[in-house]
This record gives structure tokens, C-alpha cells and sequence, in this order.
């Protein structure tokens, strides 16, 4: 049933008390036909929803917090958070999205309200509960999996232009389509996305990279006119330029393929962004080269480089997921390379060494990034990055390369023998460090120590006496 949690009934029986009306809202609602799970409850009330919701805190010895200024008030209890707010009409000025608000009616409140499937409002009052209210026939939208505007679409995201991005989202998340008229609506309102915060835009934007299909939500914000304003360096992969007969592949295209194919393996936010940049830099390294055709030579060099202005930028966090993405996008060609030569002991100590702990995501990210139409290629690769794996599985089990630190420190170099910080010391530890990666000592202290030995006899350097 839709309204079986007991906390429904406690509601209509305060709501009747309080002689208000009240009904559940939105999003709650939305999910339930959709069979999806759902914890958040809004609930609106023609008159004061933070009476209402202080009355049910009152009465679950609850938790409430309420927030005066934009009449809302939220009560947390048990599994669940009902979030309570007084019905109203809303009306917006031309460069703000804060509207101006009233006291209104559940339809003005409905017809505020984005698209058809979040307008629909279950009745909580005892003489009508459990009646669906759905004016805009968000039902049938539901059923036709469309996403539609209760009103006109260009009022709507002329008003709130976030509400562009929303059916978006919805549509990548939902799998639906996006009504033609709405769709163009959006086309005709997106240079108004300008006004909207950078953090509003990047939390939609991070539930699309989550959605099941990625690509979906990515192709509608570049149909849409959104993704040239929003994050243009992802527009500008989209085209395939020809010379003669050498053409490189759209690599807007191509990226969408590899952000799908890690989304069916992986749902971290972090390694999908990975995906979406990993290329992010070709549009600036194209050249073409009449002998082999089209080259992006360093892309995954400049790529690493663009990733922290791209954050600050979108404002995502520039932290170590940040810093993650940035490895994985330096690093994405790596684990091709080695698949496509002879794979050496000593390739796959250095790819362990730079992965580290991150070497299975980024593993997961090379083995997405194979979208050729050929077959026969795309098994080869595949047979060769299970080698890869098979290698590394067994030289980290016997070398423990992954994050190791050299046995032997700068610090040590320079009490053994009595010397300052300087060159030399940075050449001896490179030295046992490339022995260690290539195999030619193992990664223990003692072998290690007997090369520093002799690399300080080489130079002329004599242990101090303690």
C-alpha cells in the first residue's frame, strides 16, 4: 500500500486535529509507482507546515529542524525524513531563480512544480486518504515514460532554468524521453543557465554521471545547447575532421562508449569522471600527419593537466578524488601499451609502482576505453589485458611492488657517508629505484644496501666513522 508506514496515519490524524490540509508530495509519490525505494517524504499543507511538523515531532519525541525563512520545517524519525512546507504560488523576476512567494492552494502548489510525474500529491486527511491528486496527468507520463512540464515549458525554465538540467537528469536516471515540446522549450531557454550556480549545476551533473546510462543524460545536454555553456571542453570532443582518406573517430562518441562500459562495471562517482575526461585533451593535441593520418600525441599528459581547472571550474572537490582522476587520466594508455607489446617484468613493476592501490580501477577504465567496431581486435586487446593482470597478480605477490618506498632513503645516503642534500643523492636513490623496477635486485633492504655501497665507492664517497 502507498501510505503503510504508520507515520501517514499520525500525520492525518494531526493534520485533521489542526483542521488543514494536508498531502504527500513529489517525489515520494513519483517512486512508488515507479518501484523505486524512497525514504524522503515531502509533505505540503495548506496553512502551516511547521505546526504540522512540530506537532509530530512533539508527539515522536523527535528531532525538528525548522527553517523560518522559507517556511519549511524537516522532522527526522526513525528510518525516514518528512520534510513539511506551506502550499504556495510562486512568481520569479528575469535574473533571479529566488522566487517570490504566497500562501497558495495545493493546485497553485502543483502547477509550481517541475514536471508531471513530481506534481502528483497523495490526500493525508482521514476523509480522503490515500486519493491521488494528480491534475497535470502525471500517471499517464509516468506510464508513457515522457518527461513533461505541468505548465508552459518556456515559463517554467525561463523561471527556475536548474529545471533544465532536472529533466535531463530525470531522463538519464529514469531512462525517459523528454516531450518534444519541453525538449525544444529547453533548446530555446539554454543560454539562461548562466544565471544558476556552478554547485546547483554540478550536483545534477554528478547525478547523470550515476545514472544507468550515462550517455543518455551527456547526449541530451549537447542536443539541448546545455553542454556547450556548461562544460564546453566536453563539447568540444564532439566532430570528425577528414583529410583525404584518413578521418579520426568522433571522440564525443567515443568517450559516451567508455563512460557506459565502466558505468556497467563500476557505480564510483570518481571512476566514471575518470571516463568522461579521459580524453578530454585530444581537441588540443590533434595533428595530422600524412603518413600515419590523425595523432593526439600527449593528450593523457595535458589531459592530467586540465583535470584541476576542470574541477574548480565545475567545483567539484579538489581533493584526492581530484587527484584520482587526474592519475587515471595520465595514466589510461599505460596498460594499452603494454597490451599492445611484449609484456615485461619490468613494464608492469613500473605500472604497479605509479598505479598503486588505484591500478583495478584503472585497469577497469583501460579495458572500457577498447570501443573498436572490430571484433577480432577488441578480443585481442581483452586476451592481452588479462596477461597484463596475470602479470601483475604475481609480481606483486612476489615483489610487493604496489606503493612500496625504496628500501633505502635519502636520509640514510647522507648519515652513512657524512654528505648534504644534493644531487647525488637524488641519483643513487633513482638508481636502486629503477633496479628494484627493472629486477635486477630485489625489493629488500639488504640488496639494496649492498648497491648503495657500491654506488658510493663509484663515487668516491667513504662511510663516517660513528
Amino acid at each position: 500500500m502507498p501510505l503503510s508506514n504508520p507515520i501517514f496515519r499520525r500525520i492525518s490524524r494531526l493534520a485533521d486535529e489542526q483542521g488543514v490540509q494536508a498531502f504527500v508530495v513529489g517525489g515520494y509519490v513519483r517512486d512508488y509507482y515507479l518501484r523505486r525505494p524512497s525514504t524522503d517524504i515531502d509533505v505540503v499543507v495548506v496553512g502551516s507546515g511547521i505546526a504540522l511538523a512540530e506537532a509530530l515531532a512533539r508527539e515522536l519525541k523527535a528531532k525538528v529542524s525548522v527553517f523560518k525563512t522559507f517556511g519549511t520545517a524537516m522532522v527526522r524519525a526513525r528510518d525516514v525524513e518528512v520534510e513539511f512546507v506551506g502550499a504556495r504560488r510562486e512568481s520569479y523576476t528575469r535574473n533571479s531563480r529566488k522566487p517570490e512567494v504566497e500562501p497558495g492552494t495545493l493546485a497553485d502548489d502543483q502547477r509550481r512544480r517541475d514536471f508531471t510525474i513530481n506534481a502528483m500529491a497523495w490526500s493525508l486527511n482521514g476523509a480522503t486518504f490515500g486519493e491521488l491528486v494528480d491534475p497535470f496527468d502525471g500517471m499517464s507520463d509516468l506510464d508513457e515514460c515522457i518527461i513533461r512540464t505541468p505548465c508552459d515549458p518556456d515559463v517554467t525554465f525561463s523561471d527556475d532554468p536548474l529545471r533544465m538540467m532536472r529533466a535531463v537528469r530525470f531522463a538519464s536516471q529514469l531512462g525517459f524521453t523528454i516531450e518534444d515540446e519541453t525538449f525544444e522549450a529547453i533548446r530555446r531557454n539554454a543560454d539562461r543557465i548562466r544565471i544558476v550556480s556552478r554547485e546547483r549545476i554540478v550536483t545534477e551533473l554528478n547525478k547523470i554521471v550515476l545514472s544507468p546510462v550515462p550517455s543518455m543524460g551527456f547526449e541530451l545536454l549537447e542536443l539541448t545547447g546545455l553542454l556547450e555553456r556548461i562544460f564546453p571542453e566536453m563539447h568540444n570532443l564532439k566532430g570528425v575532421e577528414k583529410r583525404g582518406r584518413h578521418a579520426h573517430k568522433d571522440n564525443f562518441i567515443h568517450t559516451l562508449k567508455v563512460v557506459d562500459n565502466v558505468a556497467r562495471r563500476s557505480g564510483d562517482l570518481w571512476l566514471r569522471w575518470a571516463a568522461v575526461l579521459h580524453d578530454i585533451a585530444k581537441p588540443l593535441t590533434k595533428a595530422y600527419d600524412p603518413r600515419v593520418g590523425w595523432t593526439f600525441h600527449g593528450h593523457e599528459v595535458l589531459g592530467s593537466k586540465m583535470v584541476p581547472a576542470i574541477f574548480r571550474q565545475l567545483k567539484l572537490p579538489l581533493n584526492e578524488h581530484m587527484k584520482f582522476v587526474q592519475k587515471l587520466v595520465f595514466l589510461h594508455l599505460r596498460p594499452i601499451i603494454l597490451s599492445e607489446d611484449l609484456v615485461t617484468d619490468s613494464a608492469v613493476r613500473r605500472l604497479l609502482f605509479e598505479a598503486g592501490d588505484d591500478v583495478e580501477a584503472l585497469m577497469t577504465l583501460c579495458e572500457a576505453d577498447i570501443t573498436s567496431g572490430i571484433d577480432a581486435k577488441v578480443k585481442r586487446y581483452l586476451a592481452n589485458f588479462e596477461l597484463v593482470r596475470r602479470k601483475m597478480k604475481d609480481l606483486e605477490e612476489r615483489d610487493r611492488i604496489r606503493n612500496f618506498q625504496p628500501p633505502i632513503t635519502g636520509e640514510l645516503i647522507m648519515e652513512t657517508y657524512g654528505i648534504g642534500p644534493g644531487r647525488v643523492i637524488g641519483d643513487m636513490k633513482e638508481i636502486i629505484k629503477n633496479a628494484i623496477l627493472d629486477g635486477e635486485i630485489p625489493n629488500e633492504y639488504d640488496a639494496a644496501h649492498a648497491l648503495m655501497e657500491r654506488l658510493a665507492a663509484e663515487r668516491g664517497l667513504t662511510r663516517v666513522s660513528k
